[in-house]
């Protein structure tokens, strides 16, 4: 209920200032990606400020998570090889108990004999 109430004080006056600034910058900018000749049209394409400053925005968190995911490879590799190794761990413990109930009532049944 808190981890609610947290996103939602974030992301209510996030989201009003990308509306705000979305509806102040809609006028039509050029962006170029050729540094030589920024007239080029082959290489340019317009589009509102709002729709260029989100498209960075977005482009930035998914390569952003991409680098991490990637930078923590070796840490999911080492927790898979881990779970394995508890999962049999976990069974032959679970055989030993086992062996050790099937003596102990060998056990019993020989000393009620």
């Amino acid at each position: 209920m808190v981890l609610r109430f947290i996103k939602l004080v974030i992301l209510i006056p996030v989201a009003v200032v990308l509306i705000v600034l979305s509806v102040a910058n809609r006028h039509s900018v050029t962006l170029a990606l050729n540094p030589f000749r920024p007239e080029d049209q082959l290489l340019s394409f317009s589009a509102p400020l709002f729709v260029v400053v989100l498209a960075a925005l977005i482009l930035g968190v998914v390569l952003g998570s991409l680098a991490t995911w990637l930078a923590q490879g070796r840490y999911r590799k080492q927790a898979k090889v881990e779970a394995t190794e508890a999962r049999k761990w976990r069974e032959e413990a679970g055989k030993q108990r086992t062996r050790v109930e099937e003596a102990t009532t060998r056990t019993l049944l020989t000393a009620s004999k």
